[in-house]
C-alpha cells in the first residue's frame, strides 16, 4: 500500500505539474457522468415511466432493488412514520433536533424572498414554489441528514407540499432513521421508491404519486442523469456529483486532522480528496497519517482506490499559486487551515461551495450541525452556482404598475423602441392610451 499512495503526491518541482493538476479536474468531473449507453438506458426509463406510470415504477423497483411492491405500497403509511419515529434511538433524536433547530435558525436569517418595492413603479412578488420532491439515496447506511440538509430550507421558504422519495433498501422499505426524521418535520408524502424511475415519477406524476415543481437532493450517477433529463418539465437543484473536499494547509496544520479530513471524503467512494500545501514536510507527514488512518476506517479498500484514483497531495511553490488553483478547482467543500492566516486566505477564494475556517471545522460540522445546507456545487460548478438555501425554493415575479402620468412621460420612447423592431402594434398599445 505504501509505495502505491506514495503516487499521490505531486509537487511544483516534477514535469508536467500543471498537466496533472487538469487531469486531476478532468477525472472528477467525468466521475459523475454516464456513458453514453446508460444515458440511453436511462431515457429509456424515463419514457416508459411519463408513458406506463405506476406499472413501469413498479416494474423497475423490482428490477433494481429487488422489492415487489403494488402502487398502493408506495407510500409510507401515518402509521409507519409514527412508529418509525416512536422508536428511534433518543440520543440520536436529540442530536436531530438540534441540527434542524441550526438549520431552521441559518436559513431563515438568510432567507431574502419577501415582497420588495422599487423605484419607478417597479418591484418583485417572491412566491415559494408549491410542490418539491427530495431525493434521499438508498446507500447501506441511513442518510436522515439528507432530509434535513433539504427539506428544512424548502419549509423556511414556505412551501407547503414537500414529496420525498427513496429506495427501498431496508427491509423492503425505507430506513427508520430517515422516516424518524419526516415524521418530526411534518411530512407526509413520503415514498418507497428511487433511481430513475423514482425521479420520473416526481416529473410527471401517477395516479398516486403526485407531480412536483422542482426536485432536489443528491443520489448516483443514474439519479443525477434523470434530474437533468426531466429539468425543463421541473426545476432541479443541481447535477451532484462525486463528494469533494480541498484542503489548503500551511506548514503548522496538524497531519492527523488533515488526513482525517482527506478520508472523511474519500470514504464516499467515489469521493475527491485534495490537499494542497506550500510545505514538503507537511504533505509527507499526511501521507504517512493517510496510511495509518486507513486501517482504522471500515471501508479501507474501497478508500484506497478512491485515494488512488482522485485523491493528491500538491506542493506548491507559494501560496498565490496555491489559491489560484484552488479557484480553477472550485471545490464542493474548500477547508483552509493556515494559522492566523486562514481568514485572509479564505476571503481570497472566489469559488467555492462551503468554506470551512481553522483546525477545529472538519466537513463534518457542515454536513450534519452548523446551518448551512450540505447540498453543494460539485464538478467545479462552483464557479457558476450556490449551495442550496431557502432562497431556492421562491421565485420572483416582476411587478410593474405605471400611472397614466407615468406612461405618458415615456410613451415616446417606448413607442420609438416598439417601432425600431417592427412592432407597430405593441407601439398602438401605448399610442392608444396616451394619444400621441
Amino acid at each position: 500500500m505504501n509505495s502505491e499512495l506514495k503516487n499521490i503526491i505531486i509537487s511544483h518541482k516534477n514535469a508536467g505539474f500543471h498537466k496533472k493538476l487538469r487531469t486531476l479536474r478532468t477525472k472528477v468531473i467525468n466521475a459523475s457522468q454516464l456513458s453514453e449507453e446508460n444515458l440511453a438506458v436511462m431515457r429509456k426509463i424515463v419514457a416508459d415511466v411519463r408513458c406506463n406510470g405506476e406499472r413501469a415504477v413498479a416494474q423497475y423497483t423490482e428490477k433494481f432493488d429487488g422489492v415487489e411492491l403494488t402502487p398502493e405500497q408506495f407510500r409510507v403509511s401515518a402509521e409507519d412514520l409514527k412508529k418509525a419515529h416512536s422508536q428511534i434511538d433518543k440520543e440520536l433524536l436529540a442530536a436531530i433536533k438540534k441540527s434542524l433547530a441550526n438549520v431552521k435558525r441559518y436559513q431563515t436569517e438568510i432567507f431574502a424572498g419577501k415582497n420588495k418595492i422599487c423605484s419607478n413603479g417597479t418591484g418583485v412578488k417572491y412566491t415559494p414554489i408549491e410542490k418539491v420532491g427530495v431525493c434521499v439515496p438508498g446507500a447501506s447506511a441511513p442518510l436522515p441528514s439528507t432530509v434535513i440538509m433539504t427539506v428544512v430550507p424548502a419549509q423556511v421558504a414556505g412551501v407547503k407540499k414537500i414529496s420525498v422519495i427513496s429506495p427501498p433498501r431496508h427491509n423492503g422499505s425505507i430506513h427508520p432513521a430517515i422516516l424518524a426524521v419526516c415524521y418530526e418535520l411534518g411530512l407526509e408524502n413520503i415514498y418507497r421508491i428511487g433511481g430513475v424511475q423514482g425521479v420520473a415519477a416526481l416529473a410527471y406524476g401517477t395516479p398516486s404519486i403526485e407531480n412536483v415543481d422542482m426536485i432536489v437532493g443528491p443520489g448516483n450517477q443514474w439519479v443525477q442523469a434523470a434530474k437533468r433529463e426531466v429539468f425543463g418539465k421541473v426545476g432541479i437543484d443541481s447535477i451532484a456529483g462525486p463528494s469533494e473536499v480541498l484542503i489548503i494547509a500551511g506548514d503548522t496544520a496538524n497531519a492527523d486532522f488533515v488526513a482525517a479530513d482527506m478520508l472523511s471524503q474519500a470514504e464516499h467512494a467515489p469521493g475527491s480528496a485534495v490537499l494542497f500545501t506550500t510545505s514538503q514536510e507537511l504533505g509527507e507527514a499526511v501521507l504517512v497519517e493517510l496510511q495509518k488512518q486507513l486501517l482504522l476506517i471500515d471501508k479501507t479498500g474501497e478508500t484506497f482506490k478512491c485515494l488512488e484514483s482522485y485523491g493528491r497531495i500538491v506542493v506548491f511553490e507559494n501560496m498565490d499559486q496555491a489559491i489560484q488553483e484552488a479557484d480553477n478547482f472550485a471545490a464542493e467543500h474548500l477547508q483552509v487551515v493556515c494559522g492566523d492566516k486562514s481568514r485572509e486566505i479564505a476571503e481570497k477564494i472566489k469559488n467555492a461551495g462551503a468554506i470551512f475556517i481553522g483546525p477545529y471545522t472538519p466537513v463534518a460540522t457542515g454536513d450534519y450541525f452548523a446551518g448551512p445546507s450540505h447540498t453543494l456545487p460539485t464538478g467545479t460548478s462552483a464557479r457558476f452556482s450556490s449551495p442550496l438555501s431557502s432562497n431556492d425554493f421562491v421565485k420572483s415575479t416582476s411587478v410593474i404598475e405605471y400611472t397614466e402620468k407615468m406612461l405618458k412621460a415615456a410613451s415616446d420612447d417606448i413607442i420609438k423602441l416598439a417601432k425600431t423592431e417592427g412592432l407597430t402594434a405593441h407601439a398602438n398599445s401605448v399610442k392608444i392610451r396616451t394619444g400621441n
